[in-house]
């Protein structure tokens, strides 16, 4: 399988992209710097790397990069610090989504391409009736004002949900939803649910960056996993002892 890879770089993007080689695959990734990849990525056989910031690829170029992959996954992020919360891109999650997503219709594929984006539990899926206190709206539409990150995080999400839809016949979509993302050396036991059962502010889980990177890598490698998810938002908490 060929596979396009958006956020390489980062601390979960590199762990999916690893995942993905060690399971055979054939990874295309989309990088400002070389040199952020390990270099038991950078050197793998079955890595193609194109140095490129994606929002200043013109959409013939990105239509090219996509075009031959049976999926896509974005593992991008605002780095927190001043510069990522408040500088731009503001949308760069959303505005990648939506570029990536018109990349894919503009090959026309067969067979849907999968299209699987890194989100963040401090998002609802509308879609769902997720209760949500008082105080905790409160918080997200102070966070939604004040943090550019969380509106891109949400509105990313709801271009797949809303514009994308259900019943696209060229791409079929999950956006996965880790709660507080922790650092681990190894792939641990991990429990996926539709919707948080807990508080992403006042209880917080843990989800480990590998773990999502596991989770995210079956579902582009394993159609079981696929069919369980499309069109949906599940949520990924590490498995607690």
């Amino acid at each position: 399988m060929n596979i396009l890879v958006v956020g390489a770089t980062g601390a979960t993007g590199r762990l999916l992209t690893e995942e993905l080689l060690d399971r055979g695959e054939f990874v295309k990734v989309i990088v400002r710097s070389t040199e952020k990849l390990p270099a038991a990525i950078r050197d793998h056989d079955n890595l193609s790397v194109i140095q490129a910031s994606i929002l200043d690829l013109s959409d013939a170029e990105l239509a090219q990069h996509v075009k031959g992959c049976q999926a896509v996954a974005s593992c991008l992020g605002h780095n927190l610090n001043l510069k990522g919360l408040f500088g731009h891109p503001r949308k760069l999650v959303t505005d990648a989504s939506r570029r990536l997503s018109d990349a894919i219709k503009a090959n026309t594929s067969q067979k849907p391409i999968k299209f699987v984006l890194m989100n963040t539990t401090a998002n609802r899926n509308r879609d769902l009736n997720e209760p949500i206190s008082f105080a905790e709206k409160c918080i997200f539409g102070l966070l939604r004002f004040l943090l550019p990150p969380q509106a891109d995080n949400e509105q990313a999400a709801d271009y797949l949900r809303c514009k994308i839809g259900p019943r696209d016949t060229l791409i079929e979509w999950v956006a996965v939803r880790p709660d507080g993302l922790t650092d681990e050396h190894k792939v641990t036991a991990y429990e996926v649910l539709p919707s948080p059962i807990r508080s992403t502010i006042f209880n917080p889980g843990h989800t480990s960056r590998i773990n999502v990177g596991h989770f995210m890598a079956e579902l582009i490698t394993e159609d079981d996993t696929w069919q369980q998810w499309k069109g949906q938002m599940p949520v990924i908490y590490n498995q607690e002892s």
